[in-house]
């Protein structure tokens, strides 16, 4: 092989060298590119040196660990950025709920020191209004971020579907190149390897590298989202069990063309659509039920108190409150045609709890039901629900059927009953004489009852009721002749005051949690074990009457949210337990943020570009070039010697 042959094919290796080093200066700040190296070869027979490959540096288990951190810390970003919303929102210490309601209740105390002051009378409305108006505007506020949630999600998953149609596209490109070339260009690599770690930030995804050429994405259940040059798009779509709610549909079908089901939400996970599902489903709900909670307790309970007083005109208190009405609704997958509404049980709010419910039929037939708390995910136990007249009863929440016929096994429901119930939260009395803070009935006795309610309370009895509880659980009532019912039926009452399941029946066997309901009083026995007695007469009311005031006053100490925590105990709660989330998202993503920084750094060091280390070759390749130009040039002098000798 002649000298000038060797130094061509070293200038032609200095030439690649010098363009690939070119490249790399020019691409330093290009993302998702890779650093390329000239691979050089000895040629056969001597015969100098030869270009092998222009290689990329591109480590593919490193790559898949740090889009794997990017997908988990965009996720921990995500929720962060949305739970620090709610965060503030109720650590405002002028703008939370808890200086309101110590304000109520402080305007209370005002009344119930001058029962027919109108001052003080007033007092207690303005605070009402205020303490109304804030659990509206927190309910508003939870709101309009279920809104921003939705739209977010329609916004992730049009970002989704773009990168997966390129993926796709570039998976064609890099096939022709494959088949024309015998190699696809560092570029359409690079750019694919890119859209991956984008893919990446917006959720978690399987890759799979089909002969170490082709990039196949999937969902973690396994569903195709890239199959080579063809791409599968998700969908935006109204949750089948809820309709104010958007998930990720996915359309089956061997192209893409077959039907839309929508997706579990536990299954999308990482980047920023897992972290708005994952914030929607552990925080925000939880939120608004909590809110919802504290209004419908602090509501209902006040209703209760304030309707066994006596207004300045002598008349029944009457409710004082309003909140919003639960949710219910139909899974649009059900095959029977059921529908249901639900309303909060106002005698049993102590069984209320933060969480919605998912309502599932076993056995129409049967009247069999399955009630499983969404945020446990636990199914209530057989003596925890029942079901009568279309009426399925549980924790706190009546569930109306409008023909249970109408249902078949399988159908599933979903019940909120306390998501909105702060929306709807308003003060409906405004007349000053309406608050009711005489006493209506007196109550005393030593017979253990609980829920006490009145409605038209002692319409009919003369003087007072009498009302005797036995050993045998039997239960005697003097000073009254009417109506009886037990647990919603109607009883008899005998001569002698015993009550009776039939005239021909011995006296009724009473028990525990049963509800009695006499002229307008109701109360449910809360232990039969030993005999007692109790006592209802009307109340002498007068215009300095506080003694309804007063109760009312004292619902501030009692544990009336889910019959185990007073007011500014379950707000408190609330506050901390946002705040400790909040704190552990944050912590979490720092961590996690370090260790996407580690990688990112590993990566770098291998795939980046070193603008010194480059410069360098810079250099060390122009040195390259211009010794093998001197080969070439000696080679020249030398046949121009030869061909001198000739001569």
């Amino acid at each position: 092989m002649s000298m000038f042959s060797i130094g061509l094919s070293g200038l032609n290796a200095a030439q690649n060298a010098l363009n690939t080093t070119s490249n790399n200066i020019s691409n330093v700040y290009t993302p998702g590119y890779n650093r390329e190296i000239t691979v050089l070869n000895e040629s056969r027979n001597n015969a100098g040196v030869r270009v092998a490959d222009i290689e990329r540096q591109f480590n593919t288990f490193v790559a898949a660990q740090l889009n794997n951190a990017k997908s988990q810390s965009t996720a921990l970003e995500t929720y962060n950025t949305q739970i620090s919303q709610i965060d503030n929102l109720l650590a405002d210490r002028e703008a939370g709920l808890s200086p309101l309601m110590q304000n109520f209740f402080s305007a209370l105390e005002d009344l119930a020191s001058a029962p027919s002051d109108p001052a003080a009378r007033q007092g207690v409305l303005g605070a009402a209004d205020t303490l109304t108006a804030q659990f509206r505007s927190f309910d508003g506020y939870l709101q309009d971020l279920q809104s921003g949630v939705n739209g977010q999600i329609k916004d992730e998953i049009t970002q989704i579907n773009n990168t997966t149609s390129q993926i796709a596209n570039i998976n064609r490109e890099i096939a022709l190149s494959r088949a024309q070339l015998g190699e696809a260009p560092n570029s359409l690599l690079n750019q694919r390897d890119q859209l991956i770690s984008e893919l990446n930030e917006k959720m978690n995804l399987r890759l799979n590298i089909q002969d170490g050429k082709t990039y196949n994405l999937s969902l973690p259940n396994g569903q195709p989202l890239v199959t080579g040059d063809t791409a599968y798009k998700l969908e935006a779509v109204t949750s089948p069990n809820d309709p104010q709610r958007m998930v990720v549909g996915y359309r089956e079908g061997a192209r893409g063309n077959g039907n839309l089901v929508s997706l579990d939400e536990g299954l999308i996970t990482g980047g920023s659509l897992g972290g708005l599902m994952s914030f929607r489903a552990e925080t925000l709900d939880k939120t608004q039920n909590q809110i919802g909670q504290l209004a419908a307790s602090i509501a209902l309970e006040f209703n209760t108190q304030h309707q066994k007083g006596v207004d300045l005109n002598g008349e029944q208190g009457q409710e004082f409150f309003s909140i919003g009405q639960s949710n219910a609704y139909y899974n649009t997958d059900n095959k029977g045609s059921a529908e249901v509404s639900a309303m909060i049980d106002s005698a049993n709010t102590s069984a209320l709890r933060a969480t919605d419910y998912t309502v599932r039929v076993i056995n129409a037939s049967t009247e069999e039901f399955a009630a499983i708390r969404k945020d446990t995910g636990e199914a209530l136990e057989a003596d925890e629900w029942s079901f009568s007249d279309n009426v399925l009863s549980f924790a706190g929440v009546d569930v109306n059927f409008n023909d249970i016929n109408l249902a078949q096994n399988g159908d599933s429901f979903e019940i909120q009953p306390l998501r909105r119930a702060a929306g709807g939260m308003e003060a409906i009395v405004s007349d000053l004489d309406k608050i009711a803070a005489g006493s209506l009935v007196e109550q005393s006795g030593d017979l253990e009852v609980r829920n006490v309610r009145y409605e038209n309370a002692l319409a009919n009895t003369s003087e007072s009721l009498e009302i005797e509880l036995n050993a045998n659980q039997h239960l005697s009532i003097s000073g009254y002749t009417g109506q009886v019912s037990v647990n919603g039926e109607a009883r008899i009452l005998v001569a002698n005051g015993v009550v009776q399941d039939s005239a021909d029946a011995v006296a009724a066997v009473l028990a525990a949690d049963d509800e009695i309901t006499i002229d307008g009083v109701s109360f449910v026995l809360a232990d039969v074990s030993t005999e007692g007695a109790l006592t209802f007469q009307q109340a002498s009311s007068a215009a300095g009457d506080n003694r309804n005031a007063l109760a009312l006053q004292d619902l501030q100490s009692k544990d009336i949210v889910g019959g185990s925590a007073s007011l500014s105990g379950a707000y408190g709660a609330l506050v901390s337990d946002v705040g400790n989330r909040t704190n552990i998202i944050q912590v979490n993503l720092d961590a996690r943020q370090g260790l996407t920084d580690q990688l990112r750094a590993v990566q770098q060091s291998e795939s980046g570009v070193n603008l010194d280390e480059e410069a360098a070759n810079l250099i060390r390749f122009q040195q390259f070039y211009q010794a093998n130009a001197r080969v070439i040039d000696t080679a020249s002098t030398i046949f121009d010697t030869i061909l001198g000798l000739r001569s």
